[in-house]
């Protein structure tokens, strides 16, 4: 069985928790997608490359690697990944893993408008700017990185912007993406929303 589930939105809003619950309930496979441009962000810092290259040289097992979560990264990964070439280096790794027997969920930026328009499951995960920095900033503060809830705000806005903004494949949800308001919602009620979509969508692919 093929079966795509596109899950996109911005920072902090509950997509990449929703999409690996989902991924488990289903049975389904799970890609961060952000982890290929936080990974290419990562070697262009290591190694020098330009950002195509490194993005060219992105395998697997660099998702894996630890450190691709902190705050430096994801300002890298942010940057590069306003890059076209970067963005179209990425783009077949993508597909593939998205039509694999089995089924898949992916959670990025542009999933459900240019990597998988056809997947047979859209949504949008957002929440207002606040809360994600808040989420964010609680995050870092956990982990024991220094933070500060104002730096954390104005870096979720610019990278919204930089989302919303590039040229290339900008953050936007897809005309038939279901929007998931996150903000008020605790976690067990957003996933119990995106379970609801995504059985649905299983029921009209006979599946």
């Amino acid at each position: 069985m093929r079966f795509t589930v596109a899950i996109d939105g911005p920072a902090a809003a509950g997509k990449g928790t929703i999409s690996k619950a989902l991924a488990a309930r289903f049975g389904f496979a799970h890609l961060d997608t952000g982890l290929l441009y936080r990974a290419t962000g990562r070697k262009v810092l290591e190694t020098g490359f330009s950002p195509e290259a490194a993005a060219r040289a992105v395998t697997p097992e660099d998702l894996a690697r630890d450190g691709l979560r902190t705050q430096s990264v994801a300002e890298l990964a942010s940057q590069v990944a306003t890059i076209p070439e970067v963005r179209s280096a990425l783009v077949a790794f993508q597909r593939e893993f998205a039509r694999r027997d089995g089924g898949a969920v992916l959670d990025g930026r542009d999933i459900g408008t240019v990597i998988c328009p056809g997947a047979e499951v859209k949504l949008f995960v957002t929440a207002s700017a606040e809360v994600r920095a808040r989420r964010r900033f609680d995050e870092l503060r956990a982990s024991g990185q220094a933070a500060e809830f104002d730096d954390v705000l104005d870096e979720v806005l610019k990278r919204d912007a930089r989302d919303m903004g590039r040229a290339d494949a900008p953050m936007r949800a897809a005309a038939d993406a279901v929007l998931i308001d996150t903000s008020e919602m605790d976690i067990e009620t957003a996933l119990a929303a995106a379970v609801a979509v995504v059985a649905a969508g299983l029921e009209g692919a006979g599946a």
